[in-house]
């Protein structure tokens, strides 16, 4: 809209907020006037605004602005991380899913991990891997381990989750 268009406007709201201000019989004249006045230099002022702006253009934002936008920044996971965390949190809520996806991810873990520091490899000497992780973490791990026999129930217990990665970090 150009600026005469919205100076007509600005006169036209200004006379209606005049009718209004004079109405009320309680309101003295030249109070109502006073109000009007500044209700008329407040609209002239926003017209005056828009004005300027539409012909200076757009204004690029301040640095302030700028970092206000800038959304903060997350602490990314590696995607691989988050799959292992989402891996392990259904491992211990299902058998099932602790049985075929939450195994396997920590035997192959480990086969890795004793691979890499002692030269194991996977299944050749089983005897050297059980005495490396512990009774406790080969239970879990060894290849024979036996299917849950409710595959519907909870998975494997947190504490014993930890204990495993906690041991295969160690090695």
């Amino acid at each position: 809209m150009r600026f005469s268009g919205r100076l007509v406007w600005t006169v036209t709201l200004a006379a209606i907020a005049l009718v209004a201000l004079l109405a009320p019989p309680k309101l003295s004249t030249s109070r109502a006037l006073a109000i009007w006045l500044v209700i008329v230099a407040a609209l002239v002022l926003v017209a005056l605004i828009r004005e300027s702006r539409e012909r200076v253009g757009p204004v690029p934002p301040s640095r302030f602005e700028q970092a206000l936008r800038k959304p903060k920044a997350r602490t990314a996971q590696p995607e691989e991380l988050l799959r292992m965390e989402r891996e392990i949190l259904l491992g211990v809520a299902d058998a099932d899913h602790a049985d075929r996806q939450l195994v396997p991810l920590l035997r192959a873990t480990a086969s890795a991990r004793l691979a890499a520091r002692h030269g194991l490899e996977p299944g050749r000497r089983p005897e050297l891997e059980r005495e490396l992780l512990g009774e406790e973490v080969w239970e879990v791990l060894r290849p024979d381990r036996p299917a849950p026999a409710d595959r519907r129930g909870p998975g494997l217990p947190e504490d014993k989750v930890v204990a495993v990665i906690e041991k295969v970090e160690s090695l």
